[in-house]
């Protein structure tokens, strides 16, 4: 196991230009959900140009595959890529950085599988665009993409360290309320306000905080509030995100929200507009036979779980949402943290700054050479394998 681990880090080691050279592209041209056009392109012709064959436009026009090996044998491992940015800020979440341990991990786990004398699996290299919101995950799901496969594997940067995220389950609505307009001072009276129903919506959820959980999360903004102070405005939009640490939850909370929505527009005579998202995140459940594994792997890398771990937030860990929490309920998932140099958090400007620096680099690689390493245990090993998914099956039942 350690000549194929070996002959894996060689291979990451062979083309750690090409892969900053990737990865920075990604980063100078930041593109949003379903958008990511560039990063497609980069990214595929990367894996082209060594040696893989690639499903561009793959159920998405900005999703891709690459598959290596045969699963007769053996397990399907995927490695999975994401690569859209946030608005305004690009990169401030570091995708680029993501795809950067997708491919590189591909490239170990393909020279391991190259190197072995007997055939050990199967390799997916998995592009998911827009995590950001959009729910690109979710859509190879719907499209089976899963179905036969073994384990899913990804890294995530962060100011931290740790090798199991605890990602909240999240829905997104839009609330939009329709008035009537009317000469805010002649006729006022022939008006149906519909701003004042956005605020009272607003401090319905915030009043409401009282009966929410601890580790609930709901955050809004008021998105259109009008268009001139002398015109009584007739439609408004809000838009909230409502997180819970799992999707049961998630559904409790909705329903209370929903009455905070509809009690704004009864009180001032508006009518609204509810509208879900059709994509609701999913909180992560971490395979920890699985991270553990990632863990010890790390460690021996150099991957500092003490000075740069998530023990300095005393007990109150940063956390989000993505759909990697979706593809966990479908296969045995693991979904680490790692630092890359900054104390800056994610969706800031200093975060942006830091997933394009070079200082980012050696961290994204040692990283790259764990989640490879884990994938070659994984198919070297049956019991393993074995433990992973007996722990996977007691979390779905």
């Amino acid at each position: 196991m350690t000549d194929l681990k070996q002959k894996a880090n060689e291979a990451i080691d062979t083309i750690i230009k090409d892969l900053e050279t990737v990865s920075k592209d990604i980063w100078e041209n930041p593109e949003e959900n379903y958008e990511e056009f560039k990063a497609h392109a980069n990214i595929t012709d990367f894996l082209e140009k060594h040696g893989f064959e690639v499903e561009r436009n793959y159920i998405t026009k900005t999703g891709f595959r690459s598959v290596f090996g045969d699963s007769t044998d053996g397990p399907h491992i995927v490695v999975i890529c994401e690569y859209d940015a946030l608005p305004v800020i690009g990169h401030a979440c570091g995708h680029n950085l993501i795809t950067e341990v997708g491919l590189a991990a591909g490239i170990g786990i393909r020279a391991a599988l190259n190197s072995s004398e007997k055939s050990l699996g199967k390799l997916t290299i998995l592009g998911t665009p827009a995590e950001e919101g959009g729910g690109g995950k979710i859509d190879m799901i719907e499209a089976g993409v899963f179905k036969d496969v073994d384990v899913a594997l990804m890294a995530h940067p962060a100011p931290f360290n740790q090798d199991a995220f605890h990602a909240l389950a999240i829905d997104q609505v839009t609330v939009k309320y329709h008035g009537h307009a009317a000469h805010a001072s002649a006729f006022p009276w022939n008006g149906v306000n519909a701003l004042d129903a956005a605020v009272l919506c607003y401090q319905n959820v915030s009043c409401h905080r009282q009966q929410f959980k601890p580790t609930w999360r709901v955050h809004g903004v008021i998105k259109n509030g009008g268009t001139k102070p002398n015109i009584i405005p007739d439609l408004t939009e809000l838009e909230f995100y409502a997180r819970t640490p799992s999707k049961e939850e998630l559904s409790v909370l909705m329903e209370k929200l929903d009455f905070c929505f509809k009690s704004a527009a009864t009180a001032t005579g508006c009518t609204v507009e509810i509208c879900w998202s059709r994509k609701p995140y999913y909180d992560m459940k971490n395979n920890k036979t699985m991270s553990d594994v990632y863990h010890r792997n790390a460690k021996e890398l150099g991957v500092d779980f003490d000075k740069h771990g998530v023990a300095h937030y005393a007990g109150n860990v940063p956390t989000g949402s993505t759909d990697m929490g979706n593809v966990s309920y479908e296969v045995p998932s693991i979904h680490p943290m790692f630092y890359i140099g900054t104390d800056a958090v994610n969706h800031t400007k200093g975060f942006a700054v830091a997933s394009g620096s070079p200082e980012a680099q050696s961290y994204t690689i040692a990283v790259s050479k764990a989640i490879a390493a884990t994938a070659i245990e994984i198919l070297q090993d049956s019991k393993l394998l074995a433990q992973i998914k007996e722990e996977f099956g007691k979390v779905k039942s």
